[in-house]
């Protein structure tokens, strides 16, 4: 398993307490060839989440939550992170 697919698993591991009812996790690594990031070797992910844990709160603290979780892989290994946090209501 490659490093990047280790980072995905990595954050799949790290957001199951927020319970997600639905957990997409993207490596846009390729996307970013070239970009000084990947250059020193971190990956590009994009990140869906839907979960409860959402409703009712604004953006800024859904991403304060999934944050909290994986701060520390930030910037490296993990350079960039793009991050949508749905409440079950939001998703369809």
């Amino acid at each position: 398993m490659s490093e990047l697919s280790d980072l995905a698993s990595t954050l799949r591991s790290r957001l199951q307490d927020l319970v997600p009812s639905a957990l997409e996790i993207h490596d846009d690594s390729a996307d970013h060839v070239g970009h000084a990031g990947a250059a020193a070797g971190g990956g590009h992910f994009s990140l869906l989440i839907v979960s409860n844990a959402f409703t009712g709160i604004s953006r800024l603290e859904r991403h304060k939550k999934v944050l909290a979780r994986v701060s520390d892989l930030l910037p490296h290994p993990i350079h960039a992170l793009s991050i949508k946090a749905l409440a079950p209501e939001e998703f369809s």
